[in-house]
């Protein structure tokens, strides 16, 4: 495949800009990928690796000729970055993002850019627990969903060419609005973080259960509750302050099953709780048919000999 821009400067150097710079080097669509990070320590791990064709260290001089620049940075830190930036951006360039809220990024970043610029705001649906640069990898995007979000009068060219970009990354595209952007993402990823973040703890307050065994007899529920609760501290504190209502709407849903459930189990309702549970479990055989998980046992993890190594 040609390439689709010229210059993409990423912004921030994490799994998703990591990923980004091997998924575009793949399939060969940027001309030349820069990238910085705030972490001086970052930034020299990035070139340590290769990780992109020039590491330097500012956004300000990432962004120079660039006609695609891509904020990597957690989402309470997107204004600072876009205010930086905005006295260097080329004319015609595009701005996007990959933050997990939409509505507040577009709040933050949009008043700063000048006329002339694109600002098509994004989230690729797609991720790991780990971070920092040496955690991409090219085939994070494959099969996984981009959803883009652009502003009101957007041109709809520079919209196709950022789709091209991300399906040449691998991924499947759609455009959303912003505002059911942040409740969809409540529901399917924001609270179930705030949930497992909640599980551990409250696992980690239980002194009748003592620490060896909590991470010794970890069955797979409680491990992938611990697996999801890895997650940045950081990205994940702003993006709860960042999507506030719908958090707190899907927060205040999910209190509501969870008193019927524990009601159920109270009054021995068997069928309210089979019911409940053969519901739930179509919408995880959906998730499987969408390609978006794997039903091979044990979630296609490899088994883990005793010494710690894969089989």
């Amino acid at each position: 495949m040609s390439a689709v821009y010229t210059r993409v400067a990423l912004i921030g150097l994490g799994l998703i800009a990591g990923s980004m710079a091997h998924a575009m080097r793949r399939a060969g669509l940027a001309g030349e990928i820069v990238g910085t990070a705030r972490s001086a320590e970052t930034r020299e791990i990035a070139r340590q690796i290769g990780l992109c064709d020039r590491i330097v260290d500012t956004a300000a001089e990432a962004v120079e000729g660039a006609d695609l620049v891509v904020l990597c940075v957690p989402v309470g830190a997107m204004g600072a970055v876009a205010a930086e930036i905005a006295p260097v951006l080329a004319p015609g360039a595009t701005v996007t993002d990959v933050g997990s809220v939409k509505r507040d990024v577009i709040t933050q970043v949009g008043p700063h850019l000048p006329g002339g610029v694109h600002f098509i705001p994004g989230h690729p649906l797609a991720g790991t627990e780990q971070s920092g640069p040496r955690s991409g990898f090219a085939e994070l995007f494959d099969n996984r969903y981009v959803l883009l979000t652009p502003v009101e009068g957007t041109d709809p060219d520079a919209t196709a060419r950022l789709r091209a970009l991300w399906e040449g990354c691998g991924a499947l595209v759609e455009e959303m609005d912003a505002d059911h952007h942040d409740l969809v993402l409540a529901v399917t990823s924001h609270t179930p973080h705030l949930i497992a973040y909640t599980m551990v703890g409250v696992a980690d307050d239980l002194r009748r259960v003592t620490d060896s065994e909590v991470i010794k007899y970890s069955a797979a529920g409680f491990r992938d509750f611990t697996r999801i609760a890895a997650s940045d501290p950081t990205m994940w504190r702003d993006v709860f302050l960042s999507n506030k209502d719908a958090t707190l709407e899907i927060l205040g849903r999910f209190t509501e099953e969870l008193f019927a459930l524990q009601r159920a189990i109270r009054t021995g309702d068997g069928d309210h709780l089979h019911a409940y549970f053969t519901r739930t479990r179509k919408i995880r055989r959906g998730i499987v048919e969408a390609g978006q998980d794997t039903d091979a046992p044990n979630f296609g993890r490899s088994p883990v000999r005793r010494d710690g190594a894969a089989e």
